[in-house]
């Protein structure tokens, strides 16, 4: 809840929140309807509890591998590079 609420006080429009059934469902409408903007120390707060796992990746394989990534695999889907960047490339 306290990661939702995290998400929810940056400057975005849209929050995914990966809902996998129903369980979570629930907790995403209870995180959107106790939703308060946080203090600038309890985002710090936040971020400081979160700190060893964010950093190994641990639970965002698709951040760190590219086992999710079909373009590693397909990368004829990314097409030509632009032609303002092959010119700036050697």
């Amino acid at each position: 809840m306290e990661c939702l609420h995290y998400a929810l006080n940056l400057p975005v429009s849209v929050v995914i929140t990966g809902i996998d059934s129903m369980k979570i469902l629930d907790q995403a409408f209870e995180a959107a309807r106790t939703f308060k903007r946080l203090s600038a120390a309890q985002r710090s707060a936040i971020l400081t509890k979160t700190q060893h796992a964010a950093a190994r990746g641990e639970f965002e394989f698709f951040k760190i591998s590219s086992i999710f990534d079909g373009t590693a695999i397909h990368t004829e889907w990314l097409g030509d590079e632009p032609r303002r960047l092959t010119q700036l490339m050697p």
